[in-house]
């Protein structure tokens, strides 16, 4: 974690090089010095804040299909729709505890994210504005267990510090991230340290109850990640000139509140175990429980909104705008998500991610 943060100030506060066909050169392991200074990226007929924020976005979206496809490789469901991987039936049985939809919508997410990316890229292409392509950074291992596609990836989901504090966030009707409040983890122990997502190899697959951690940590990050989708789209929409872009931002950011509900569901349905130091304790038992903890509170509590002179409010949370697409980048980054990843990847994102945030609404 402390080598990602690391690689993402290092990038700050300076043109990154993959705008224009350059992967060449990052290849080659090229990297800009302070004084370097480069043309920024076209935004066409748009306005230059409004390109700057849906290329961020359409890196989200890069981002979370190659996580979601490793995800369906071994725990979803396989066909033309979501090409790739074959299933694994041990981890897809593993993860049917939480729900047995669950390969379903694992698919069903995995290819929302995909339309995701295709569109903002082919909005962003006919307006004349540049569009982003991560594919030279698919550099990362793939898992070896059954079902899995030999290929290189973008995201790291065998090592994984997965935050929980969503899970208490939304039940808190007293604090809000907004207000600079914090809140414990729900599952401390998978907050630290690197923990799999995904069966790293089929050896991963022969003990049932560190099979069933495996696919308990999973069903925790679907909704660490998709939450972060959630306030993303909530906070960037803010900063929004076009309309029409503004109805690109909040339709889609519409379908990763759907899916945070979904994932927020299912991950308190992880059954109660321990697996060496990986604890996943009964949330509804002393001495959790309470609404802090209570499972099947999925919708988000009543919470101080703007002011603490309102009433208490049932928001998404954070929505804050300043500095949101780097705090963004530098969520994933803290969860080990992009472990093993070079300086010149963590270089665009952070260029990316400056960009958006310096966008303005006329």
């Amino acid at each position: 974690m402390e080598k990602t943060e690391k690689a993402i100030k290092h990038g700050a506060g300076r043109r990154s090089f993959l705008k224009k066909g350059m992967a060449a050169t990052v290849g080659a392991g090229l990297l800009l010095n302070g004084n370097s200074t480069l043309a920024e990226e076209a935004s066409g007929h748009l306005d230059a804040g409004d390109a700057s924020i849906l290329r961020f976005l359409a890196a989200a979206e890069i981002l979370e299909t190659d996580l979601w496809q490793q995800y369906n490789e071994l725990g979803g469901i396989q066909d033309k729709e979501v090409p790739g991987g074959t299933g694994n039936p041990a981890y897809t049985a593993a993860v049917s505890v939480l729900d047995s939809d669950m390969a379903q919508y694992i698919h069903d997410n995995t290819e929302d994210e995909m339309t995701h990316e295709q569109f903002i890229n082919a909005y962003l292409a006919s307006k004349g504005a540049d569009t982003v392509n991560l594919d030279h950074f698919r550099v990362l291992p793939s898992s070896e267990a059954t079902g899995a596609q030999q290929i290189g990836r973008l995201t790291n989901l065998m090592q994984l510090s997965v935050d929980t504090t969503w899970y208490t966030r939304y039940r808190s009707r007293t604090k809000n991230p907004d207000f600079g409040d914090s809140f414990p983890q729900a599952i401390p122990t998978i907050a630290t340290g690197q923990h799999p997502a995904i069966p790293r190899s089929d050896a991963d697959t022969s003990d049932a109850n560190h099979l069933q951690a495996i696919a308990n940590t999973a069903g925790f990050h679907f909704a660490t990640i998709e939450q972060g989708g959630t306030s993303l789209y909530a906070s960037l929409a803010q900063r929004v000139t076009s309309l029409e872009v503004l109805r690109i931002v909040l339709s889609i950011g519409g379908t990763e509140i759907m899916h945070f509900q979904t994932w927020q569901d299912k991950a308190g349905n992880a059954p109660p175990l321990k697996d060496g130091d990986v604890v996943f304790p009964n949330l509804n038992a002393p001495p959790l429980g309470g609404e802090d903890f209570q499972t099947n509170l999925i919708m988000p509590e009543p919470t101080i909104f703007l002011s603490r002179h309102f009433p208490p409010c049932s928001i998404i949370r954070p929505t804050e705008t300043k500095g949101v697409a780097m705090g963004a980048l530098k969520f994933l980054s803290s969860s080990n998500l992009f472990l093993g990843q070079s300086k010149a990847f963590f270089a665009y994102l952070t260029d990316l991610a400056e960009d958006a945030d310096e966008a303005r609404r006329l």
